[in-house]
């Protein structure tokens, strides 16, 4: 029997429940789980505050694992040998048709209506779909990627889905280099978006966020400038954008904050003519108001939503942090480890602000 981290209910206390192993088909491939993220999607989920989540539910959407048997499998997805005791993460979508509307006249399969999610649409009573368990069926055309070296389970799961959906927002922003580039959130995805955002070439990378401790990660990631939002007023923020642009506002702002406030305040750091894009409103999290002829037509600024990620954006993105990892501290974004049993300790921790990232890992007994 194999132990998993169960989400039973929204706002019910986590359970410990046993599984049969998994009867593999052709093209499965079965993971021992190294370690899983505690996101804020996870929070979001215990909340009940995703719609169409067929609880209950083995949470975990990012993961890695070690192969321990592959039927028919021997590459991964990118044609590189695969074989039990390899080390890999895969990305966490599964069942995109690549037949309808959306997948093939728009070429957005994230909006396909067939598209399930490892940890999140995917229930328990489907089987062991998530990462808070002890091993994880990968399903025949799930996407697997051996982690490129030196990257170890930490780095991966140090930035989670938020260095996924950190590096699509950056790529679907169009920074151009030299752009003045303001980052909003100093979690898991604003830390990515930092870090994407400097490698690209920004010339000016501004964050902000709290607490100070998330606010020097970001120095670390590439930020030339962070400021608090507890410890300076919007008016102090805005600013301090213009003196660092002539007067003009950012020439992209990249909302990850995930909260209401975050948009207006971003439509006013943006200059005209300017980038918005909006990554941290993956749940809904309330109205804002706005004034469309001063904050969108006057200005004429663009506008752009980010809703999950596609394969391309982890291979790219882990291609990105394995080449700079020797002076990028991913892993420091780690606050604390946590057995099965502590994963509701885990998410009061990170719904708390208490750590950055927590991760599950299944074969822990005790919790840091």
């Amino acid at each position: 029997m194999i132990r998993a981290a169960v989400m039973p209910a929204p706002d019910r206390p986590l359970e410990v429940r046993a599984f049969p192993d998994p009867v593999l088909g052709p093209g499965d491939i079965l993971l021992e789980t190294l370690a899983s993220e505690v996101c804020g999607t996870d929070v979001h989920l215990h909340h009940g505050h995703l719609a169409g989540v067929p609880y209950p539910l083995i949470p975990g959407h990012v993961s890695v694992g070690r192969v321990v048997e592959a039927r028919g499998v021997d590459r991964d997805a990118l044609g590189e040998s695969l074989a039990p005791g390899d080390v890999v993460t895969f990305h966490d979508v599964v069942g995109v048709c690549g037949a309808c509307w959306h997948c093939l006249v728009a070429r957005q399969p994230n909006r396909c209506a067939h598209r399930r999610v490892y940890g999140i649409t995917l229930g328990a009573a489907d089987g062991l779909h998530g990462g808070w368990a002890e091993r994880i069926h990968l399903r025949a055309g799930v996407r697997t990627l051996r982690l490129p070296a030196p990257l170890t389970a930490d780095d991966v799961i140090a930035g989670g889905c938020g260095l996924f959906t950190g590096f699509a927002a950056v790529e679907r922003s169009g920074l151009a280099l030299g752009d003045t580039v303001v980052v909003q959130g100093a979690g898991p995805v604003g830390l990515a978006a930092v870090l994407f955002a400097h490698l690209r070439g920004a010339g000016c990378v501004v964050a902000l966020g709290a607490p100070e401790p998330r606010l020097a990660l970001a120095r670390r990631f590439g930020a030339d400038v962070a400021l608090s939002i507890t410890g300076t007023p919007a008016e102090q923020r805005a600013h301090a954008v213009r003196a660092l642009t002539g007067g003009r506002g950012a020439d992209v702002v990249i909302e990850c904050a995930g909260q209401p406030a975050a948009i207006p305040e971003g439509l006013a750091l943006v200059r005209d003519g300017g980038t918005c894009v909006v990554a941290g409103h993956y749940t809904d999290t309330g109205e804002v108001t706005m004034n469309p002829h001063r904050d969108l037509t006057r200005k004429h600024v663009e506008v752009r939503g980010q809703w999950g990620t596609d394969f391309h954006h982890v291979v790219r993105a882990l291609r990105l942090l394995a080449r700079h990892r020797a002076r990028v501290p991913i892993d420091e974004i780690v606050g604390g480890r946590y057995g099965l049993e502590d994963a509701g300790r885990a998410l009061a921790d990170v719904e708390a602000l208490r750590v950055t990232k927590a991760l599950i890992v299944p074969h822990r007994l005790l919790s840091d």
